[in-house]
């Protein structure tokens, strides 16, 4: 192994593992890419890194400037971690709606948060709606870049690297990948790479139960963190999709914390939903096929929440 000039470095190539205990008999084989095994626990380090150095390229982002993004934590992490490596000053507009384990992690990263109120600690529309206007303000600050996640399309970038490592570790042996929609950066990254590969993989995405609008539902508030921003978002792109399935809230917590108990993998809330995605997915495929998702973040993320907490 070579040594890496800089954490930068340190991003990507993460493992891919194979489920079993928690995977019901006579399913497709399920195969989960271990996410946190980026700098800071989380795969939103790829889109960080990416929406950065192309601001840096394009001259869009100068030294000394300060960025500013909306974020329920993973992504402001991962901008945390990115600014700290390359000396920009950072705001982060967030809300106590998501675990306190997030905000301090990017506190200690050394962001400047400002916390938007929040309806009774759960994820709604007007939340991202109320953060995102609060970020927009802050931006008009001179010498201010804002990241836009949910508009920046360098984020979808960020995952092309993503795609090639597991079409890499399967030997093209893949038949869908599973996979959450928060800003939709992550999985149409990975689903046009792959698609590229063979057209005929099954790209899965998924949204939580309480506000399923990509399946035509009204948005509701959940506790996916991350996820289910309540709207469809900008980057959104049908074409790649093959299906969508819908998971609720309590589903996705009691997924985690099997994952943690019966397979060693402690993973995040949209971790929970994407395995139990994966598992309706790999129940319809049969023993022949594989599926392929992601453990998004760690479990490290939420111990302040009803997740792992009693």
């Amino acid at each position: 192994m070579s040594i890496a000039r800089n954490i930068l470095q340190a991003i990507g190539n993460t493992s891919l593992v194979q489920l079993h205990n928690v995977v019901p008999h006579g399913c497709a084989k399920i195969l989960v890419k271990l996410e946190w095994e980026n700098p800071t626990g989380s795969m939103k380090d790829r889109a960080a890194q990416a929406m950065i150095s192309t601001a840096e390229e394009d001259g869009r982002l100068r030294p000394g400037d300060t960025i500013v993004e909306y974020t329920g934590g993973s992504t402001g992490t991962s901008l945390a971690l990115v600014c700290a490596a390359k000396g920009y000053r950072l705001h982060i507009i967030t809300s106590d709606a998501f675990s306190q384990d997030k905000l301090d992690q990017m506190s200690a990263f050394g962001a400047d948060l400002t916390l938007v109120p929040n309806e009774g600690g759960l994820t709604t529309k007007r939340l991202i709606l109320d953060m995102i206007a609060a970020a927009k303000e802050a931006s008009q600050r001179p010498h201010t870049y804002w990241t836009d996640q949910l508009n920046n399309v360098e984020g979808i970038c960020g995952y092309y690297p993503l795609a090639e490592e597991i079409w890499k570790q399967t030997n093209g042996e893949i038949d869908a990948f599973v996979h959450c929609v928060g800003t939709a950066a992550s999985s149409r990254g990975v689903a046009t790479v792959l698609k590229r590969y063979n057209s005929k993989l099954q790209i899965i995405v998924v949204e939580p139960g309480e506000s399923a609008v990509l399946l035509g539902g009204q948005a509701g508030p959940h506790k996916i963190e991350g996820v289910g921003i309540g709207y469809t978002p900008p980057l959104w792109e049908p074409s790649l999709v093959d299906d969508i399935i819908a998971v609720k809230t309590d589903d996705a917590k009691a997924m985690a914390r099997r994952l943690a108990r019966e397979e060693g993998l402690f993973g995040g809330t949209s971790s929970g939903a994407n395995v139990v995605a994966a598992i309706q997915v790999a129940e319809r495929l049969g023993p022949d096929a594989k599926v392929a998702t992601l453990m998004c973040d760690s479990g490290l993320k939420y111990l302040s929440t009803d997740v792992y907490k009693k």
